[in-house]
């Protein structure tokens, strides 16, 4: 019988400059040509540093991801929908790939299904308008052949936050 440390990917101990860089990229990058020499210099080490120790982080599987969000409202875009696929499980990882690569699509991500709501797939897709999120997921359905599809739209945005780890101050 595998133990599960065996399994478990290794972390090691977390510096201080690790800690004052994972603090500082919490939030918003500053939009500059180099926001990493910003943040380099917010905590005295040079832009390499703060480069080696990300890419290192991400390596480690401390950061597993490392994105921009997108406040789709500000961006133009008015509407936004979730939507649930029904996908054979034998089809997941091919058919969320093929999702995922649609320029409209900003996440993409499977759940387990349950017995009162079959789908396994989800997708979150932006569109100037309602109508254009609907032709986004008939093109995706066409493309993929999934045709059990639910399109969940956004009313109102509550909250969109990123989770905070460590402090700045």
């Amino acid at each position: 019988m595998q133990s599960n440390q065996q399994s478990e990917k290794h972390h090691p101990e977390l510096t201080d400059v690790d800690k004052k860089i994972i603090a500082l990229i919490q939030a918003d990058l500053p939009v500059t040509k180099r926001p990493f020499l910003n943040i380099a210099n917010q905590i005295g080490v040079n832009e390499e540093v703060v480069m080696e120790t990300l890419q290192r982080l991400q390596r480690e599987g401390t950061i597993r991801r490392f994105g921009a969000t997108l406040r789709h409202q500000k961006s133009g875009f008015k509407a936004n929908a979730m939507v649930a696929w029904r996908v054979a499980e034998d089809r997941i990882d091919e058919i969320g790939q093929k999702m995922a690569s649609f320029d409209g699509v900003s996440h993409c991500y499977r759940r387990e299904p349950n017995k009162g709501w079959p789908y396994n797939l989800y997708t979150m897709i932006h569109g100037k308008t309602e109508k254009d999120c609907y032709m986004m997921a008939e093109d995706m359905s066409a493309a993929t052949s999934v045709k059990h599809y639910a399109l969940l739209f956004s009313r109102d945005e509550l909250k969109k936050t990123s989770m905070e780890y460590f402090s700045s101050d």
